[in-house]
């Protein structure tokens, strides 16, 4: 079953065209890492999903259903308002930047959006709270400010907050890459964990470790096309498009 699927997703900003006509599907339970130069559209193409990034053509179906249709900056088609909405929240993302509210804690950070949005009962959204929050390994730091907790926990403590909206698929878009070299690793084990329990993820990443061991597929974008997509053996051992090896060779 396809949780999400574009068919000629198309962005630009004024004359500037940063994706052209970008076609994917990820099926339930897949991970899937999009790697690719700076520039690439790798991050517009995961903020367009969900529509943080107005697309300006091309169509975005979740759960096999209708999200948006766009064409020439025009929206065609989309879901009802109320179906809209609950598709969105299909999508759970995690940014380069925390974006933690400095003046709550962990626990009260990842409790906002379930009381707010889905209507949860304080007690409850706590204990959803904590449940996440020892999933991501931070039991400990429940009461800690933002303020006291290093990059790779923040960064832990916003997967936890993703998570408690309970979503078919996580968009991560290159969760790590703000993170000192030392700190990447907690939260990568995070995701890592979250791969092996069969959640469906579409990552943007850096990190050619995790693509090669946590990917299923894996997606090279260039210059707003995907200039090549098969399996992590396939990428890494023997590319066939001739800008998908010279951007390996220059990073491995």
């Amino acid at each position: 079953m396809s949780l999400l699927r574009t068919e000629n997703l198309s962005k630009s900003f004024g004359e500037l065209k940063v994706l052209n006509s970008v076609s994917i599907s990820v099926e339930q339970g897949e991970v899937v890492c999009i790697i690719g130069p700076s520039g690439a559209g790798k991050s517009t193409f995961l903020r367009s999903l969900n529509q943080i990034e107005q697309i300006t053509s091309g169509k975005i179906f979740i759960d096999d259903e209708l999200f948006l249709h766009r064409e020439n900056n025009t929206t065609v088609s989309s879901a009802q308002p109320a179906e809209y909405k609950r598709l969105l929240l299909e999508m759970g993302m995690v940014f380069q930047s925390f974006n933690l509210f400095p003046h709550k804690t962990a626990l009260e950070n990842i409790m906002l959006a379930p009381m707010h949005v889905k209507r949860l009962g304080r007690g409850e959204a706590r204990s959803l709270a904590r449940d996440l929050l020892g999933q991501v390994g931070l039991s400990d730091k429940a009461d800690e400010y933002p303020a006291r907790l290093s990059g790779g926990q923040q960064q832990r403590v916003a997967i936890a907050r993703a998570l408690a909206m309970q979503p078919k698929i996580m968009l991560f878009d290159e969760p790590t890459s703000a993170l000192d070299p030392e700190l990447v690793g907690e939260v990568l084990g995070v995701m890592r964990g979250l791969a092996d329990s069969g959640m469906t993820m579409l990552v943007v990443t850096h990190e050619m470790s995790f693509a090669r061991e946590a990917a299923v597929r894996i997606i090279f974008m260039c210059d707003g096309d995907i200039a090549e997509e098969s399996e992590p053996d396939q990428m890494f051992t023997n590319p066939r498009n001739p800008r998908t090896r010279q951007f390996l060779n220059s990073i491995l």
